[in-house]
């Protein structure tokens, strides 16, 4: 099966994929970032005594893990439960997520020799992707999922700081004083991260998303140079009839540049109401917005700030309902589940 067929599996009734495409959905769709995930108590006991590669890593966890939000929330997407770093680990890299911390490696990427230690992506290297989708798939019916992988940029920063940084010192310095080692590096991610998307979207995956956390410390002039060219590099793995998300956080100075990408749909962040990012983006499917501390507010603040998401939204040719980031890991589910229900509720059509 091609990627381009299989990434329209999903049928035209799909709130999500209309809205993706810019053409008018039943309602406004809606689904959450990190909606699988520690914020589900089912999660937590069916995680308890696993590390989170081993989740990433078991095809029925996955895919189990995969289908919790979409059952409990009735989100219009499930997002393919993984982690930006299961690429790495794929291909050997000795990385570990460490609960509270996030991604960390023991031997950072300083110097040439250190691109030896990063070899291609293979299929073969994650059968438990494909098989976690497939089982997904045939769960989820007409419901879209949605792939999703680490940005080029994201995925150096980790491999060369060796783990979560506050200024990048030592990223920002490889690319400044030494270009071509950090082409070389980007251009091995990219290839890398445009296979664990390609893979996705063959294995059933309707949508990508691909994942820029920390292109938000660039300037735009670094970005368009030091970034955005691996970014695009990534996307062109997936076919243009598939749904193409680009998201960073802090990226309000970045709209403009992400569209060039070659997303088909920008994720923008709560620093940036979506008519003000419409404005700045003519013709191009926005998703977003709410502050992931707003579900934390009693219900009837928290529905009145999605209202002016959702009011802000239609400036847009197409709108898909998200937070700003992730769900924090303390949200409430029952506040969530108010959420979709008055998104539902408001914008049937």
């Amino acid at each position: 099966m091609d990627s381009t067929a299989a990434g329209t599996t999903t049928t035209s009734t799909s709130p999500y994929m209309a809205a993706a495409r810019g053409e008018t959905p039943q309602h406004t769709p809606v689904w959450f970032m990190r909606q699988a995930g520690r914020s589900l108590p089912e999660y937590r006991e069916l995680r308890s005594g696993t590390t989170m590669l081993e989740a990433c890593t078991n095809p029925e966890m996955t895919c189990e893990i995969t289908l919790q939000p979409v059952q409990r929330y009735d989100v219009d997407a499930a997002v393919f439960f993984s982690d930006i770093v299961v690429p790495l680990a794929a291909v050997g890299i000795d990385i570990d997520i460490v609960p509270g911390t996030g991604p960390v490696l023991n031997q950072p990427f300083r110097t040439e020799a250190d691109l030896e230690r990063l070899r291609n992506l293979d299929p073969c290297d994650i059968p438990y992707i494909t098989e976690a989708i497939g089982l997904a798939t045939k769960e989820l019916g007409d419901k879209p999922l949605i792939g999703f992988a680490g940005a080029p940029y994201t995925l150096a920063s980790y491999l060369i700081e060796g783990g979560p940084s506050r200024d990048y010192l030592n990223t920002k310095t490889m690319m400044r004083n030494n270009p071509d080692l950090w082409n070389r590096l980007l251009n091995k991610l990219a290839a890398i991260c445009g296979e664990f998307l390609r893979v996705q979207v063959e294995a059933g995956a309707s949508a990508i998303q691909l994942f820029d956390s920390w292109a938000g410390s660039l300037s735009k002039a670094d970005f368009r140079t030091y970034a955005l060219p691996y970014a695009a590099q990534a996307m062109m793995s997936v076919s243009e009839s598939t749904p193409r998300t680009y998201f960073g956080v802090g990226t309000s100075h970045l709209l403009e540049s992400m569209r060039d990408t070659g997303a088909s749909v920008i994720g923008v962040d709560w620093r940036t109401t979506l008519d003000e990012a419409a404005e700045r983006l003519p013709g191009t499917v926005l998703q977003g917005n709410l502050d992931p501390t707003v579900p934390f507010a009693d219900t009837d603040i928290m529905l009145q700030e999605a209202d002016k998401v959702l009011q802000a939204g239609q400036a847009a040719p197409g709108h898909i309902f998200n937070l700003g980031h992730g769900v924090h890991p303390t949200t409430n589910p029952d506040q969530l589940k108010r959420l979709v229900d008055h998104i539902h509720e408001t914008t049937r059509r």
